[in-house]
């Protein structure tokens, strides 16, 4: 969940940046008021220049986030054992070494990141590494090995491209139908030309904020099937059983610290809304999948 969140937040973050200047160039130039092909344009230069440059940022991010340090001479059985496993799973699977890094965290976690499948990270959290036993985290290792080999954090950002694109482009042509529509009464009321920009620059912004969330239901749904996918090329690069053992350690813990509420990992209990803006399925479900390999 951390690697997605952290790429979301980035995105975020970038594209508030992005639409406050896209607003900036519609009160200079009037482009999105003229031409519907020069938004479009700006639409998918923006949208996809901000899932981009998330995905770019995205292995410094985490590190920064968690505070990770990149193993480059192993210091202890833990560093060594891991290293090895995502050597031998790196080769197993295709693709190039990624960076080893472990972090300071009582829970158990573990995420991949990076923007190309022969340089990415893989971070570990020290609680994985003392709570599980070396099958449950080299399923896990494995798990992240194949996000990696899959192309998931590249595949994210493209359609989240394509995502911010419809989200940037129908926000702006509904706002300057809004502005248009009030730009008379305001000319009447003598605010003219900066009422209309602040009109439209308010509704733009809601829109997107909107348009944003509801597209996040894609998104997720994308995310959580890729995790099932994860689970399965996991489960053939060390055994069905390592990866369901893996999982099964993780709902017991995570039901012992957070019963019948919301986890790092997934939901347990009833399916509800918030289920649906989870980026990984419920362990249950995912180890089902599993079972029924």
């Amino acid at each position: 969940m951390k690697r997605i969140m952290l790429f979301l937040a980035t995105n975020l973050a970038v594209m508030v940046v992005f639409s406050i200047v896209l607003n900036i160039i519609y009160a200079t130039t009037g482009i999105q008021s003229g031409s519907l092909s020069g938004l479009l344009v700006m639409a998918v230069l923006f949208g996809f220049g901000g899932s981009l440059i998330s995905l770019m940022m995205s292995k410094k991010m985490a590190l920064r986030s968690i505070n990770g340090e990149i193993i480059t001479e192993p210091r202890n059985a833990n560093e060594h054992w891991l290293l090895e496993t995502v050597t031998r799973q790196a080769k197993q699977a295709g693709i190039g070494m990624p960076d080893v890094a472990i972090y300071d965290a009582a829970e158990m976690n573990a995420f991949a990141t990076g923007a190309k499948r022969d340089a990415a990270l893989i971070a570990v959290s020290t609680g994985l590494l003392a709570q599980m036993t070396r099958d449950e985290a080299e399923a896990v290792v494995a798990h992240e090995i194949n996000h990696v080999a899959n192309g998931d954090m590249i595949t994210m950002a493209l359609m989240q491209g394509v995502v911010n694109t419809f989200v940037i482009f129908l926000s702006r042509i509904i706002a300057n139908a809004v502005s248009g529509f009030t730009s008379n009464d305001e000319e009447g009321e003598g605010e003219g030309e900066g009422g209309s920009f602040m009109t439209y620059f308010i509704v733009s912004m809601a829109l997107e904020m909107l348009f944003g969330f509801l597209a996040s239901f894609l998104t997720m749904w994308f995310s959580r099937q890729r995790e099932f996918k994860a689970d399965s090329g996991a489960a053939k690069l060390v055994g069905k059983e390592k990866m369901i053992a893996a999982l099964e350690r993780l709902k017991t813990s995570q039901e012992t610290q957070l019963e019948g509420s919301m986890m790092a990992f997934g939901i347990t209990g009833k399916k509800t809304m918030m289920e649906l803006l989870m980026s990984h399925p419920p362990l249950q479900n995912r180890i089902n999948a599993l079972r029924n390999l």
